[in-house]
C-alpha cells in the first residue's frame, strides 16, 4: 500500500500527499519583490502536499545574492499574497523559508544601508555572484554586536508575523547551508568569546533565541526548521564534534516543540553523507514531524516511509523540472532532467515552461 500519495498530517494541518517540494533559490524576484511569474511556478507544483519556499529574506541585511525575493516590506508581502493564493487554490499548503544570508553575501547584492553581518568577521572562501560586476570575492563581514544580534532575532520575528499576514500557513528557518543561523552553530565561522560563541550551548543560543522569537510571535505549530549536519556548503568544513552538537540541538529544538525539523542530506550532489545513526538520532530525540530530504526518487521515499524513518519526504530538482511530479511519480512516468544554466537566471526560460504529461 502507497503511503506518499495519501493524505498526511502536519501537526494541525492536513497535507493532500506526504510529499514536500524543497526550498530552491530561483533568483526570480526583481526587486526583491514576488512577482506573477513567482506566483506561476508555485501554483504550477501545488500538488506537492505542502511546498516550502525559496530562501526568502527577513531584512535587507539578509539579501546576499541578486533577484531573491524578501519578506520585510508592504510590497514583498503583497506578492507574496498573490502566490499564497494560487497555492492554496490547488490544495497545498506553503510555508515561507526564512534565509539570512549571513556572510554568504556581497554588498553589490545589497540595497544602499543594509550590512553584511556574521558572528565573527570571517570572510566565506569563494566567490559571489553579482548582476553588477560578476564573480567576486566574498568580502569579510561585520562581527555582529549585541544590538545586531537582538535586531536580527527580532527581524525574523517579525517576518514570521508577516508570513501570516502574506497567507503563509507557517515559516521555516533556514538554520542549514552556511547562512548566518548555521554561521552561529559552527564553529569555523562562530570566533566569539561572548554569550553567543564557544561551547555548542552558547553557539546555538542565536538559533534557539530565533525559534523562541519566531514561536512566540505567531505559534509553534507555524514554525519549522532546517538542518545540514555534515553539511559542507558555503565554506562549512566538517569537524569532530559536529554529531554531539547537532544531537544537543536536536533536544533544544523539541523542548521548545516547534512543528518541524527538516534534516537534508546533499550526498547525492557530492557533499558528505549525513550518516544514518544522525538522522535516527534526530527521529528518536524530536518528537514532532520530521521531514527527510536529499535525492530522493520515489521508491526511496517510499521505502523512508513505509520504515517509518521520517514523516515526510522533501525533493527539490524532480519538482523544480517536473510541475506535474506527483502525477508523474504516480504513474511510472518519466521524467524531465532540470536545465542547470537555467536554475539562476531571470525570465520564464527554465522556470515555468518546463513539459507536463499529455492528458
Amino acid at each position: 500500500m502507497s503511503k506518499l500519495y495519501t493524505k498526511a498530517a502536519l501537526g494541525p494541518l492536513t497535507l493532500q500527499n506526504h510529499l514536500v517540494m524543497s526550498p530552491m533559490t530561483r533568483n526570480r524576484a526583481i526587486d526583491s519583490i514576488p512577482n506573477a511569474l513567482m506566483a506561476e511556478y508555485y501554483a504550477q507544483r501545488a500538488t506537492a502536499g505542502l511546498i516550502i519556499t525559496e530562501g526568502t529574506s527577513p531584512s535587507p541585511n539578509g539579501l546576499g545574492y541578486p533577484r531573491i525575493p524578501g519578506i520585510f516590506s508592504r510590497a514583498q508581502v503583497d506578492g507574496w499574497k498573490v502566490i499564497t493564493d494560487a497555492v492554496h487554490a490547488k490544495g497545498a499548503k506553503i510555508f515561507v523559508q526564512l534565509m539570512h544570508c549571513g556572510r554568504i553575501a556581497h554588498p553589490l547584492n545589497l540595497p544602499a544601508g543594509a550590512r553584511m553581518l556574521a558572528p565573527s568577521a570571517v570572510a566565506a572562501a569563494g566567490e559571489m555572484y553579482t548582476d553588477a560586476e560578476g564573480m567576486k570575492p566574498h568580502p569579510a563581514p561585520q562581527a555582529m554586536t549585541d544590538a545586531d544580534i537582538k535586531s536580527a532575532i527580532a527581524e525574523f520575528a517579525q517576518a514570521a508575523k508577516n508570513a501570516v499576514v502574506a497567507g503563509f500557513d507557517g515559516v521555516e528557518l533556514h538554520s542549514a547551508n552556511g547562512y548566518l543561523l548555521e554561521q552561529f552553530i559552527r564553529p569555523n565561522t562562530n570566533q566569539r568569546a561572548d554569550g553567543y560563541g564557544g561551547p555548542i550551548e552558547k553557539r546555538s543560543r542565536f538559533v534557539l533565541e530565533a525559534v523562541e522569537a519566531a514561536i512566540a510571535a505567531v505559534d509553534r505549530d507555524k514554525v519549522g526548521i532546517r538542518l545540514s549536519p555534515f553539511g559542507v556548503f558555503n565554506d562549512m568544513p566538517l569537524y569532530d564534534a559536529m554529531a554531539e552538537d547537532y544531537t544537543y540541538l536536536a533536544e533544544q529544538l523539541n523542548a521548545r516543540g516547534l512543528l518541524y525539523i527538516h534534516l537534508v542530506d546533499h550526498s547525492s550532489m557530492g557533499a558528505p553523507a549525513v550518516p544514518d545513526s544522525m538522522k535516527a538520532a534526530f527521529r528518536k530525540l524530536f518528537k514532532r514531524t520530521l521531514i527527510l530530504s536529499g535525492g530522493y526518487d520515489a521508491a526511496r521515499a517510499e521505502a523512508d516511509l513505509a520504515a517509518g524513518k521520517c514523516d515526510l519526504i522533501a525533493v527539490g530538482r524532480p519538482f523544480l523540472a517536473n510541475p506535474d511530479l506527483v502525477e508523474r511519480w504516480k504513474a511510472g512516468a518519466a521524467v524531465n532532467a532540470p536545465d542547470m544554466a537555467t536554475f539562476y537566471t531571470p525570465g520564464p526560460k527554465g522556470y515555468t515552461d518546463y513539459p507536463v504529461l499529455k492528458k
